[in-house]
């Protein structure tokens, strides 16, 4: 093998890296966007269901009775 067929292999292996490695870092960049939109939006539900949450303890209990409670018709 001549120094210039090593060389020319060599330079092509280190241009077929530099392109993994673009590709790489796109993906990772990629996934980096996702990964913030979705923990932002893990944190907005995170407030919504604070805020369902307060919302329901916050209900009266209802004045209307069990089906279980109620008495049987006198048909019965």
């Amino acid at each position: 093998m001549s120094d210039t067929h090593t060389l020319e292999h060599a330079m092509q292996e280190i241009e077929e890296l530099q392109t993994k490695i673009a590709f790489q870092e796109h993906t990772i960049d990629t996934l980096n966007e996702a990964l913030t939109s979705q923990q932002y939006q893990i944190e907005k539900m995170q407030v919504q269901l604070r805020f369902m949450m307060e919302k329901v303890k916050g209900f009266e209990p209802s004045n209307i009775a069990k089906l279980s409670d109620e008495t049987p018709p006198p048909h019965y």
